[in-house]
């Protein structure tokens, strides 16, 4: 009965049919050093590219035929130079398979290292900006269970936003102190420094700033609200303006910018 082996990736390449002897010889086909066979399974050994060898396994299943032998495909010199290992292409993949969910797993290590990190400076931070809240402002957290999600409300009680209610939303991201907050005005607003869309210029919020007035690990957010609400007063900034049109409106006629301003209070504002 003659049998067929089912082997290695590498059979198709450059490989050479042969028999397999029970023992090495100086008749044993180029590359094979022994081959043995066990029940269904051929076990040998072959040169690596590199000084050695690797062992290799390979199943065998009987075809019909006449005498008992057994038949293998070795690796030719080309197929030789390519293989590091020989391995089956079930063992390769599960072994990558193996890598791959080891570095997965590591990573959602590494992510849940840093939120936890982030949670126990918020516990923190967050009482120090419910106990030093400017009078202008108030802060709701929608889920008491995510700190990193909050809202912001500012109300000016002084200059041209006197009035309005600007509603802010921060989202602390996991890299926290790393990087700065995210924060985003819900109210529309006729603002040099915030847009219509709700895009905000704050230097502290900039992750990289060449003045050195962007985000430090050392910032919390308790700077964070007290800059948002000093964007109504102190820092209105109409020389390094997001919202070009604004700040041209404002040096082109004063009181007519008040009056927009005035006018997108009572719409969306309110």
């Amino acid at each position: 009965m003659l049998t067929k082996v089912l082997a290695t990736p590498f059979l198709k390449e450059g490989g050479k049919r042969c028999g397999a002897p029970s023992s090495p010889g100086a008749d044993a086909p180029l590359g094979l050093r022994w081959a043995r066979h066990w029940g269904h399974t051929l076990r040998g050994t072959v040169p690596t590219a590199g000084e050695g060898s690797e062992q290799w396994q390979a199943h065998v299943e009987p075809v019909s035929g006449g005498c008992r032998r057994h038949e293998l495909y070795i690796p030719g010199p080309a197929a030789q130079k390519k293989a590091a290992v020989m391995l089956t292409l079930a063992s390769k993949l599960k072994r990558d398979d193996g890598l791959k969910g080891s570095r997965a797993s590591a990573t959602a290590s590494d992510s849940s290292r840093r939120v936890s990190v982030r949670d126990r400076l918020l516990v923190k931070e967050v009482a120090e900006l419910e106990a030093n809240l400017p009078c202008t402002c108030k802060v709701h957290f929608p889920d008491p269970n995510k700190l990193h999600c909050f809202q912001l409300t500012v109300t000016p009680d002084e200059g041209y936003y006197q009035g309005g209610k600007f509603q802010f939303e921060t989202e602390v991201p996991d890299a926290y102190n790393m990087v700065p907050p995210k924060v985003k005005c819900l109210t529309r607003i006729w603002h040099p420094n915030i847009t219509e869309t709700g895009e905000i210029c704050l230097s502290l919020l900039r992750e990289h700033s060449i003045d050195g007035t962007g985000w430090a690990p050392t910032r919390t957010l308790k700077d964070v609200v007290w800059g948002l609400n000093s964007l109504f007063t102190d820092l209105l900034n109409f020389d390094d303006p997001l919202n070009i049109e604004a700040a041209e409106h404002h040096l082109r006629d004063k009181e007519d910018f008040r009056n927009k301003v005035e006018d997108y209070i009572k719409r969306y504002a309110r």
